[in-house]
């Protein structure tokens, strides 16, 4: 039996290894956050780390603790956490204020190859904001490290794996 870690909530998830060959491709879902990984059998599982692509942090407010979110490629949707709504970013909160699915975060490479993000409401009933400023119907948004986002009345604040070089 082998331990695997999910690279979003540390949340341990153990299978038999011994069914497989070595440098088989497993791919697993997390039961605790629903975030889909994959490992090749054989790697040493503890050292297992994902591409880092930066996260945000949920601020403290009325209505939940300090949380921080992992950012995968792709679209990352940001919601409030409700049992029986998959989101790939939950926030566990009760701010009446934050939609379900609230805004998308999308995170792909340019031709370069540097990370770029682009925001853009869901859409929501409340709106998103960045840095104080409301994003208007079907618009998105390049951000960039120490960008501040608000849905409802919960605050984000974008940290990407560059941003303090």
């Amino acid at each position: 039996m082998k331990k695997v870690i999910c690279p979003k909530c540390d949340h341990p998830i153990v299978f038999d290894d011994s069914t497989y060959r070595v440098g088989q491709s497993l791919v697993f879902e997390c039961e605790k956050c629903r975030k889909s990984f994959t490992i090749k059998v054989g790697e040493a599982y503890e050292d297992y780390e994902e591409e880092d692509f930066g996260y945000v942090v949920v601020l403290e407010n009325n209505f939940c603790y300090r949380q921080e979110l992992k950012l995968t490629e792709g679209d990352n949707v940001i919601g409030r956490y409700n049992k029986g709504t998959i989101i790939s970013h939950p926030i566990e909160t009760r701010d009446p204020s934050m939609d379900r699915r609230h805004c998308i975060i999308n995170v792909k490479r340019n031709g370069a190859g540097e990370l770029v993000y682009v925001i853009r409401d869901n859409p929501s009933v409340t709106g998103t904001f960045v840095m104080n400023r409301i994003l208007g119907d079907r618009e998105r948004l390049r951000i960039e490290d120490g960008a501040i986002i608000t849905l409802g009345a919960t605050t984000l604040i974008l940290h990407t794996p560059y941003g303090e070089e």
